[in-house]
């Protein structure tokens, strides 16, 4: 049976860049965001789980649902995989790294050896629609 981790993933780019986060004691960057609590709706989880790791609010009416990807989970076992609901938002407030967070980043294509493979799924899928950097740029 394969097990997948559901997750809420928030996407912001800049200047062709996309925000990327890094967990204390990880090695890897993976987008922003995290899994629901019962009875949570997208929405809500992400807007708790980003405030958590960015102590930053996210526009509740500018949240808007980008696409799902789904990819070998990073540090579990093979087969295990994590299923990553990507939604758009506008925020405020400042971008500080928080709770488990040790660094944010702004990444392109140059930077996927850093990344997780989900990240890097949805970091190609941005690239195609011309939304991130490519290498070299």
């Amino acid at each position: 049976m394969m097990k997948v981790i559901d997750k809420l993933a928030w996407v912001f780019i800049q200047d062709g860049k996309l925000l990327a986060v890094r967990s204390k004691g990880k090695e890897l960057f993976y987008l922003p965001g995290g899994k629901r609590e019962a009875g949570e709706s997208d929405e809500q989880a992400l807007m708790r789980e980003i405030k958590e790791e960015l102590s930053v609010e996210l526009v509740p009416s500018s949240i808007e649902y980008m696409q799902t990807f789904t990819a070998q989970a990073d540090g579990k076992a093979e087969g295990v995989s994590v299923k990553l609901t990507c939604y758009f938002a506008d925020f405020t407030g400042e971008l500080l790294p928080d709770a488990e967070i040790e660094q944010l980043e702004f990444l392109d294509m140059n930077d996927e050896a850093v990344c997780s493979v989900a990240a890097l799924v949805a970091m190609r899928w941005l690239e195609s629609k011309s939304l991130l950097n490519s290498k070299n740029t």
